[in-house]
């Protein structure tokens, strides 16, 4: 039998490729794959409730209502009577959206042509009452200073980006009971940024399911989307149990896999950055389980950092290659694991950087440090990938400049033992920190935070590491992987 989601994902296909990526851009549109919704329609769990109010806020033309209310006829649910209410911004979309809604004669369908942060907040923070929201929030960033972020600010709700406000805007106006299941990027599950929308939804939800694609590629193949996207169902007012975690290559779901977590291994009761983890096995990690991993940073008296130097921002401080006055700028391609090759011609960016009052506080004194890169593309093996800055690279230079894109671990500004500056990144860059550091970090970004937030080695098991890797000009995956084995054993 043809369901009405298959009617809108056929329009999907039809006018999404007509859409001006421009367009696209400014209202972070993205439209669900006929799976998808399916997938997300069969999250909600069965009811009782006589009356279902119903939210789809950023719909499209419609894609989820429709696989929610195709399961409705189907007999997936039990309601006597569904109003549904779609909010959508984009004017262009409104007659399928009406169209898809109307096919549905038993429902009551209600499709507001407006902005659903400004009018949701124009109502304040009270419950709308919704018993369901099924969503795929636009995905776009919201400035400091926008009538957005002074709207949400009004109704108590503090975030960066579209996605995690359409969220809270939700869970704010569920009913108590309420079931929101949403597919949004898993940025939010990690990072400063994102904390205040953590906390907000920690407090008035509980986590029920998460689904992770473990292809960042395919589940929005249609619109090139490169965020490591997660389907999750939360229930507002909720008592904090276990919670199910799914996984699936891609959106046709042929490889699912379910398994039962405790919610002290999702958000570690330690942890007061409240990050989210998202475990792919019932095993915990090596770097979990291990007695000899249980250092922080602080405890080894060991900062880290972003690298201060913003090129774009002291653009005529910067030379090519080094002249009289200038002093070494590092960027991640001056680096590897075993050591430092500066200056480099043909590095397309500069290789020094003037010397001065403007340039002065940037700088940091010669030494060994350790430095992980702040971005990887979505195609390396590993998302964490540290480098040892050698000095002896630098000849007689005593200070050195760091650019934006690293993370620098030092010693209160200072360079650190060589030993464990080479310790610290050999046990980086093991898959063991690698697997441990994916499980609450799903996007390309590696932040200073993170990095303050992992477990460690002592200063002496590090310093062996160290040790270890000054013996080998050359050194593999797997030499690593099986050193650090063997200090965990």
């Amino acid at each position: 039998m043809l369901q009405q989601l298959d009617t809108a994902d056929s329009v999907r296909r039809e006018v999404a490729p007509r859409i001006a990526q421009k367009h696209k851009s400014e209202l972070g549109q993205f439209m669900t794959p006929s799976s998808v919704a399916r997938f997300m329609a069969g999250m909600f769990p069965p009811s009782t409730l006589r009356t279902c109010r119903l939210l789809d806020a950023g719909a499209g033309v419609g894609a989820l209502s429709c696989a929610f209310l195709d399961r409705w006829v189907a007999g997936g649910f039990g309601f006597k009577v569904i109003e549904a209410t779609a909010y959508e911004v984009d004017v262009k979309l409104h007659g399928y959206l009406k169209q898809h809604l109307a096919a549905y004669s038993k429902v009551k369908a209600e499709v507001i042509a407006g902005d659903y942060i400004e009018m949701a907040t124009a109502e304040g923070q009270q419950a709308k009452g919704y018993t369901h929201a099924i969503l795929n929030p636009p995905y776009k960033k919201i400035n400091s200073n926008s009538a957005h972020r002074l709207a949400l600010r009004s109704v108590g709700i503090e975030t960066v980006n579209l996605y995690s406000a359409f969220v809270a805007l939700a869970v704010a106006q569920a009913a108590p009971g309420g079931q929101i299941v949403a597919i949004i990027p898993r940025s939010f599950c990690n990072g400063p940024y994102y904390r205040p929308f953590r906390d907000f939804i920690l407090e008035r939800a509980a986590i029920r399911q998460m689904h992770l694609f473990e292809s960042r590629s395919k589940t929005f193949k249609d619109d090139d989307v490169l965020q490591e996207n997660i389907i999750i169902r939360l229930e507002r007012g909720g008592e904090q149990g276990p919670v199910t975690i799914t996984t699936s290559t891609d959106d046709s779901f042929n490889d699912l896999v379910a398994n039962e977590h405790p919610f002290d291994r999702i958000v570690f009761p330690d942890d007061p950055e409240g990050f989210i983890h998202v475990p792919t096995t019932i095993e915990k990690s090596a770097i979990e389980l291990s007695a000899v991993v249980r250092y922080s940073l602080t405890d080894l008296g060991i900062k880290v950092s972003t690298g201060p130097v913003v090129d774009f921002r002291l653009k005529e401080q910067l030379r090519d290659m080094p002249e009289e006055g200038t002093v070494p700028l590092i960027y991640p391609g001056h680096l590897s694991i075993t050591g430092t090759v500066w200056p480099m011609r043909g590095l397309k960016k500069p290789n020094a950087i003037l010397r001065n009052d403007a340039t002065e506080k940037w700088l940091y004194p010669n030494g060994f440090y350790c430095v992980v890169r702040r971005f990887s593309s979505k195609e390396e093996k590993r998302r964490v990938m540290a480098s040892v800055v050698d000095p002896a690279a630098f000849g007689d230079h005593t200070v050195l400049g760091f650019e934006n894109h690293m993370n620098l671990f030092h010693d209160n500004k200072r360079g650190l033992p060589e030993l464990l500056a080479r310790g610290l990144a050999v046990f980086l860059n093991t898959t063991a920190v690698d697997e441990s550091f994916r499980r609450f970090n799903g996007h390309t970004q590696v932040n200073a935070t993170d990095l303050k937030l992992m477990k460690y080695p002592s200063r002496e098991v590090l310093s062996e590491l160290g040790k270890w890797s000054k013996k080998h000009s050359a050194i593999t995956q797997e030499m690593l992987d099986e050193q650090l084995g063997k200090l965990m054993a």
